[in-house]
């Protein structure tokens, strides 16, 4: 029998992994050219500077790609010390939220004078990934019990699920769920208490509409303009119509790069949920297809790393990152489209937000530095 030798893989830069720094600054720079064209006139609309979205957002790209280098190089291994004090800092921050004021009917943003404002809800994320892959690195071998594979990891998706209720941040709460679950799978949680997850799920739904009844004309209203937009076209059907529109008006190959009738204030915030859709209709179908094998070209490599990854901690760090960009593009594309009600989600990589994009980028640094200490195999 061959023995395997580990070696370094030969597609790196420095112990970098190579194809999946590639995507990410292929996603980056791809995300600010669609970013600028469907934002250009909106931004010319409402503040007479066309450039005023692509500025700030290639400002915090630049410092996003800096940052995920710094963060490849910095040894992974510091978030084991790091993830209580995240999950601490993360639950203060979603109560902070709650006295923030409204926009758009919810209270998710913090303002920061001179700073602009930030979700917590991208805090959280980050928090959720790192405190579940200490736990699973820690418990490896307990994670089927429930004392050790379900308990943990219950109670911190429930606090963070009612804080997040109660903005209300659905689609924030549904992104960081399924985070959770796919970490605890991979992690090796057995499957009978996803079943019964599942039935404790439906209970503390229940149990939510009962205590903040506020959520029911919230979530039904999505739900019957899910169901047929059209009823309301000038109201709260307007955007999901609009984005329709866009879609089936791009074709094979769409109008061309800049060429979006939809984006002339038709789309509303085409640069932020709903920049799918201005792709969809300046690309065309190809464009929009290439931004999904984009998508899933991250998601096999981050999988790749997390299988070769040196430890338990950095394969799930790994796996809970790639999952977080993964679901969050799925989602998203599925509330362009209409396949579910509209949750607010964003693009990664291409959705307007510059605080996003920089912690997003952090990320795909922590992924860089598990990468550097992969052991790849070959005979």
């Amino acid at each position: 029998m061959k023995k395997v030798k580990l070696v370094k893989p030969e597609t790196s830069i420095g112990s970098i992994d190579l194809p999946f720094m590639v995507l990410v600054l292929t996603l980056v720079i791809f995300g600010l050219i669609m970013l600028f064209s469907a934002s250009y006139a909106t931004a010319y609309y409402r503040f007479n500077d066309s450039y005023k979205f692509i500025k700030q957002q290639a400002f915090f790209a630049v410092i996003g790609v800096i940052a995920m280098f710094v963060a490849s190089r910095v040894d992974y291994h510091i978030f084991h010390k790091l993830a209580l004090p995240l999950l601490a800092l993360t639950m203060v921050l979603l109560v902070i939220v709650l006295f923030m004021p409204e926009l758009n009917g919810a209270k998710r943003w913090i303002f920061i004078p001179g700073l602009g404002n930030f979700q917590p809800s991208e805090v959280a994320k980050f928090a959720v990934i790192v405190l579940f892959a200490n736990i699973i690195a820690v418990n490896a071998d307990r994670m089927k019990t429930f004392s050790y594979g379900v308990l943990p990891f219950g109670i911190v998706l429930g606090a963070v699920a009612v804080l997040m209720l109660l903005e209300p941040h659905l689609s924030g709460t549904i992104l960081i769920c399924s985070i959770g679950a796919v970490m605890m799978f991979i992690g090796g949680t057995s499957l009978k208490w996803f079943g019964i997850g599942g039935a404790i799920g439906a209970g503390g739904i229940t149990a939510a509409v009962l205590a903040f009844p506020d959520l029911v004309p919230y979530a039904m209203t999505r739900i019957e303009m899910w169901q047929n937009p059209f009823m309301d076209i000038q109201g709260k059907g307007h955007q999901t119509v609009q984005s329709l529109y866009a879609i089936g008006s791009g074709g094979l190959f769409g109008l061309g790069l800049g060429n979006s009738r939809q984006k002339h204030m038709y789309v509303p915030e085409p640069q932020n949920d709903f920049i799918f859709s201005i792709i969809c209709e300046e690309l065309g179908f190809v464009g929009a297809m290439l931004v999904v094998l984009l998508f899933v070209a991250l998601l096999i490599r981050g999988a790749t790393i997390a299988i070769y990854a040196k430890d338990k901690f950095g394969a799930m760090l790994v796996v809970g990152i790639t999952a977080q960009v993964t679901i969050q593009a799925m989602l998203n594309i599925a509330v362009v489209t209409n396949t579910i009600p509209n949750t607010g989600i964003s693009l990664p990589f291409f959705s307007y937000g510059g605080t996003s994009l920089l912690m997003l980028l952090g990320e795909m640094g922590i992924v860089l530095s598990v990468s550097r200490q992969c052991r790849y195999p070959k005979e």
